[in-house]
C-alpha cells in the first residue's frame, strides 16, 4: 500500500463520503458521515477523519460549498472549461489541515430560467480525465438522481446544461401518493416500465400531470399489477425525462451517463436509439476531485 496524499471528499445534503487516497488517486480507506444539511460541517469532518493524518489536504466537492454548506463557495458561470474548475476553489485551514471547497456551476438553460449545478461539474471533470476523448467536440451527459442534469461539453467545456427534478417527484410519488405506493422498485426489465415509457412517448400531447394518474388508473382497471406500479411511473417520468431532453438538446449521438448501475439502466432504455456510454458516479467524483488536488496541492 502506497502512501495517502490528501483526501477526497463527495458532500452532499444527506451524506458525506470521504476517500484516503494517495498519489495516484487510489483509495486507501473510507468514511462517511452526515450530510451538509445536518449543519456543523466543521465538527462532522473533524469527527470522519479523526483516524487520518492530520497534515493531508482535504478537497471536498457538492453541497458543503452551498449555503446549508461549511463555507460558500461562489458559482463559477458557464461556458467553463472544466480543466479550470479547481481555479475557482475557497482555501482555508481547519485545525491545521488545509481545505479546499471546489465551486459550484450555473448557466441560463435552454429554457431561459437560471440553473445550478454542486457536485455534478466535479462528476463532468473526473469523466473527462476517464474518458480523454469525452473532452473533444459536441457531447451530451446526463447524471441521474434526484436532481437529474443535463450537460452540453463542447470541447472540454460545460456550455450548457438543464436540471429535472425527476428523481425527487418518482421518490415523493412513490412513497406518498395513492398512485405507486406499495408498487415495488422500479424495473428496467420490467413490462410495465415498458408501458409507461410508451405512454410518455405516445401521448406528450397530454403532457406529464395528465398521464401521471394512469398510474393508478391502469391497476384499477387490471392493465398492470400493484406491484409493478413504481415501474410504470418510473417510466413515465424517465420517457418525459428522456423525451424533453431530445427537444431541448437535439440529441443526435450517444450520451453519456454518470450515475449508479440501476439508474443507470432505466436510462439505457429510452436512449438506446443513440447508444450510452456509462461511468460510475463515484467513480469519476474520485478523478474529479484528484484532478483538482494536482491542480491545487500536488507539486
Amino acid at each position: 500500500m502506497t502512501n495517502p496524499a490528501f483526501i477526497g471528499g463527495d458532500w452532499g445534503t444527506s451524506r458525506l463520503r470521504l476517500f484516503l487516497c494517495d498519489e495516484a488517486g487510489r483509495v486507501q480507506a473510507r468514511a462517511e458521515g452526515p450530510g451538509a444539511a445536518a449543519g456543523d460541517c466543521a465538527r462532522g469532518f473533524a469527527e470522519a477523519t479523526a483516524q487520518w493524518d492530520s497534515k493531508l489536504p482535504a478537497i471536498l466537492s457538492g453541497m458543503v460549498g452551498s449555503t446549508i454548506g461549511w463555507r460558500e463557495v461562489p458559482y463559477l458561470k458557464s461556458p467553463l472549461p472544466l480543466e479550470q474548475l479547481a481555479s475557482g476553489a475557497l482555501r482555508f485551514e481547519a485545525e491545521g489541515r488545509q481545505i479546499a471547497i471546489l465551486p459550484g456551476l450555473s448557466c441560463r438553460n435552454k429554457s431561459g430560467m437560471p440553473d445550478v449545478m454542486r457536485g455534478e461539474e466535479t462528476q463532468l471533470a473526473g469523466a473527462l480525465r476517464l474518458g480523454r476523448s469525452l473532452g473533444r467536440g459536441r457531447r451530451l451527459f446526463c447524471l441521474p438522481g434526484t436532481h437529474a442534469k443535463w450537460v452540453e461539453v463542447v470541447d472540454g467545456a460545460v456550455t450548457q446544461f438543464q436540471t429535472t427534478v425527476s428523481g425527487e417527484l418518482f421518490d415523493l410519488l412513490a412513497k406518498h401518493s395513492v398512485l405507486a405506493r406499495d408498487g415495488g422498485t422500479a424495473q428496467a426489465d420490467s413490462p410495465a416500465f415498458q408501458q409507461g415509457l410508451k405512454a410518455a412517448r405516445e401521448h406528450r400531447e397530454a403532457g406529464l400531470l395528465h398521464l401521471l394518474f394512469s398510474t393508478r388508473s391502469r391497476q384499477l382497471a387490471g392493465e398492470i399489477a400493484k406491484d409493478q406500479a413504481a415501474s410504470y411511473l418510473s417510466g413515465l417520468i424517465i420517457g418525459e425525462d428522456v423525451a424533453a431532453a431530445e427537444a431541448l438538446f437535439h440529441l443526435d449521438g450517444p450520451v453519456t451517463l454518470i450515475c449508479t448501475p440501476a439508474l443507470a439502466a432505466l436510462y439505457q432504455v429510452p436512449l438506446s436509439q443513440y447508444g450510452a456510454l456509462v461511468l460510475d458516479g463515484e467513480e469519476t467524483a474520485r478523478a474529479g476531485l484528484l484532478s483538482a488536488y494536482r491542480s491545487l496541492f500536488a507539486a
